[in-house]
């Protein structure tokens, strides 16, 4: 049989299991938000755990708490960031209250295993209390965005690690495939020649564009609200916490944090999450466009355009024998949907807060972080089980570009647009190769018409080769 001891908050007593660690308030959130079934972020968890031993080491050396009590909330802090007290959070990453019950898990947590390393029992707090000590010139208002803008450039840097490393990957194919002709398509239909070596060349811009892109963006969760309280008046903080927490809390985190200019503004809106967010779903669009082409390039392996082959990393169907799917390329098609959704909630989140709160911030950063990781996750097996491995079937790749009257754009400037028009028709018509029409007709000779109808190869590829 469980046994309990009871605790009490302005709202009246409750029964909390006795040796929990976490408390009344934690036990009340626990009950009210079923939403997810999921455990708050580990990451968001330990930079909570962060602020609150920052707070501590400032709130000591204003004088406000005693270095007994700083010393054991240190202490319990760096044991939740080890994962000791990962069962004591409670909460569900998306709940009423701006993350109140966030904020309050962690301070009673903290509270409850100070109070045990300075000889006291769980629940008392008499010699650590969750709200007078451990959340001593804090609100919720400003810890938890911050907690919330640390965890987003935690995430993010795995994220643009894996995305540069996806560029280098495309590089290396650009280089690989620079001398394989093949046809290129607008509108699925066959355009001009170009190697498959300019394809992969231009998907690594793209991945290099839309890094650089977030790397941009996230340099604003670098300007945080830690000091501001409950809505940026810096209300209940000493003047020495102001002027100290940041740069406390920058030394623990190990990356540059500063104080926003203005706490008011810092603290009610949320467009900073906003465009970190549109910056990760531009990434996963793009990918997802890449990865949309990928599928194609390599359909077949008979009846498709079958110009690259995609590493077989499983079977395809439980029914149709020999079948291999392009499972990689799906799966990051996914997590692109994924993070899109998870884009038009953060858009919606933001826009819905009022006055000088957002009480919306959990369900931003519950979407938020898992479209970081989504992301970071899904890049990693695309460079991993799919683009290393791709191939290239040059030959079937230069005979598609041959048979297509594509090629004929390339007569233009020697033949004019109408006789070009007419040869590609012809070459349609008849079955013929626009090389044949146009000795033919005795339009170019042989050796001019080699000559022209191989300028397929772009600058850039002639450069590489």
């Amino acid at each position: 049989m469980m046994n309990y001891r009871k605790e009490q908050d302005s709202i009246g007593t409750l029964d909390v299991p006795a040796d929990a660690y976490y408390g009344v308030q934690a036990e009340r959130a626990g009950r009210n938000f079923h939403i997810t079934g999921h455990h708050m972020s580990p990451e968001f968890l330990k930079n909570l755990a962060l602020i609150k031993k920052a707070a501590a080491r400032v709130n000591a050396g204003s004088g406000r708490l005693t270095s007994a009590q700083c010393s054991a909330i240190s202490k319990a802090c760096d044991e939740v960031i080890d994962g000791r007290f990962d069962d004591a959070f409670i909460v569900d990453p998306v709940q009423g209250g701006a993350g109140t019950s966030a904020n309050m898990n962690m301070n009673e947590v903290v509270a409850n295993r100070a109070n045990e390393i300075m000889g006291g029992a769980l629940g008392r707090y008499d010699l650590v209390h969750p709200n007078d000590h451990v959340n001593m010139c804090q609100s919720t208002n400003d810890v938890i965005p911050t907690a919330g803008k640390m965890t987003v450039i935690v995430l993010t840097e795995s994220l643009l690690e894996e995305s540069k490393r996806l560029e280098r990957a495309l590089y290396i194919k650009a280089m690989e495939f620079s001398k394989v002709r093949k046809m290129g398509r607008t509108q699925l239909q066959d355009a001009v020649p170009m190697t498959l070596g300019d394809t992969f060349g231009g998907y690594a811009s793209m991945v290099h564009r839309c890094t650089e892109r977030l790397r941009d963006v996230c340099r604003e969760m670098h300007s945080i609200n830690l000091g501001g309280t409950a809505i940026g008046s810096g209300i209940n903080a000493s003047d020495y916490y102001e002027a100290h927490i940041a740069q406390e809390l920058s030394r623990l985190f190990g990356r540059y944090l500063e104080q926003a200019s203005d706490l008011y503004d810092a603290t009610e809106n949320l467009d900073s999450f906003v465009a970190v967010s549109g910056a990760v779903k531009s990434l996963a669009i793009s990918l997802s466009k890449m990865c949309n082409d990928l599928r194609l390039l390599s359909s077949g392996p008979r009846c498709g355009l079958h110009e690259i082959n995609l590493p077989a990393m499983q079977n395809g169907s439980s029914i149709m024998p020999g079948k291999v799917n392009p499972v990689i390329p799906e799966v990051v098609t996914q997590a692109a949907f994924l993070v899109i959704g998870h884009d038009a909630t953060v858009t919606a989140a933001a826009e819905a807060g009022q006055m000088e709160l957002n009480a919306f911030e959990p369900v931003v950063f519950y979407t938020l972080f898992e479209s970081i990781s989504a992301m970071t996750g899904a890049i990693t097996t695309l460079i991993d089980n799919c683009i290393s491995g791709i191939t290239a079937n040059s030959e079937h790749c230069l005979q598609l570009e041959q048979s297509s009257v594509g090629i004929a754009t390339a007569l233009c400037p020697y033949i004019g647009y109408v006789r070009a028009a007419d040869v590609a028709k012809t070459a349609l018509r008849t079955g013929r190769t626009v090389r044949e029409v146009v000795l033919d007709r005795g339009l170019m000779d042989a050796v001019k018409l080699d000559e022209v109808l191989g300028a397929g190869e772009t600058a850039e590829v002639r450069r590489s080769a």
